[in-house]
């Protein structure tokens, strides 16, 4: 159980940089994600269709 402290020390030859975009997929990763699929999906794609139909101009 002591590796996963490990995982998270950065490597040796890490630049600054590197340890920046790190830290930042890291938290990222950490934010609550939108429900996927179900009612909710269902909902976004019907609400996507009503408001393009209002719009002519973005049909091909």
């Amino acid at each position: 159980m002591t590796d996963s402290s490990q995982d998270d020390a950065p490597p040796a030859d890490e630049t600054p940089i590197q340890r920046a975009l790190r830290l930042k997929k890291a938290a990222l990763d950490a934010k609550p994600k939108p429900p996927r699929g179900g009612r909710f999906q269902r909902e976004q794609a019907a609400a996507h269709q009503s408001s393009s139909r209002s719009k002519p101009w973005m049909a091909r």
